[in-house]
């Protein structure tokens, strides 16, 4: 009898040697969590996690950031070198690397060439007939009379509407600022396609936001006249020097 059970015993040993399975590891390889999960009393079953695909996707994301600081103190140090080196081979790239970091971008006339080369306007300007506002004299944004002339002020004119009015862009380009600036409040900057920028300050609302492209004559913002706020300020700059308004468009410069 004990010799028919040990043969049982034995062959049943076997086919599970056969089958893979060793009873010796069958309790190392179970992963059951400590504790009941979420799913266990509702019902379901628990959720197994591998916490190797886990750990390698960490140490991909640390490594890719590790490599962008990297990148970024190289290109800082990089060009703190160029400016502070006097070598003539290198005078080009930092000239070409301080109008970069200065200048505004071209938006406007970058906007115009596109147009002008593949006959369609990019997504930053919406369809329009471009030739509607040809041979149109330029005004001012609002209508009223200038108080502060542009050799009183320095940089452009102040201009005493009557009552509530919309501003209006003097011709069509690009937002590049639209918001509070420190000296004239509620400002928008519209940038043409010839690099010049019209200013308008002194807003008592502002209707467009950054990038945004606008045609000629098109609101900016509004006006109402107050105790605080009776002008709005008005500036052309060109090559980074401002111009007489006065000597661009019709104004009227009564008192």
């Amino acid at each position: 009898m004990n010799k028919g059970i040990k043969k049982v015993r034995k062959s049943i040993n076997q086919r599970k040697k056969m089958r893979g399975l060793n009873p010796k590891d069958k309790h190392s390889k179970q992963f059951l969590p400590s504790f009941p999960q979420e799913e266990e009393k509702h019902g379901y079953f628990p959720i197994f996690t591998d916490n190797t695909s886990t750990s390698k996707n960490t140490s991909q994301r640390v490594s890719g950031f590790a490599v962008k600081g990297i990148l970024s103190v190289m290109l800082f140090f990089g060009t703190a070198l160029l400016f502070q080196t006097d070598a003539e081979l290198l005078i080009g790239p930092k000239k070409w690397t301080g109008n970069a970091l200065t200048e505004e971008f071209p938006f406007a006339s970058v906007n115009q060439w596109y147009q002008e080369t593949f006959g369609a306007p990019m997504a930053l300007a919406p369809n329009q007939n471009q030739n509607a506002d040809e041979g149109q004299s330029l005004a001012l944004p609002v209508s009223g009379s200038v108080s502060e002339s542009f050799q009183a002020n320095g940089t452009g004119i102040l201009i005493a509407p009557e009552k509530a009015s919309n501003i209006s862009s003097l011709r069509e380009g690009v937002v590049i600022f639209a918001g509070n600036d420190k000296e004239t409040d509620k400002t928008v900057i519209v940038q043409h396609a010839d690099n010049s920028k019209t200013i308008y300050g002194y807003l008592s609302a502002v209707d467009v936001h950054l990038y945004q492209f606008v045609n000629k004559n098109e609101d900016l913002g509004k006006f109402t006249p107050s105790a605080d706020n009776e002008m709005v300020y008005f500036a052309i700059e060109k090559d980074n020097e401002y111009v007489d308004p006065v000597q661009v468009i019709k104004v009227d410069d009564s008192p």
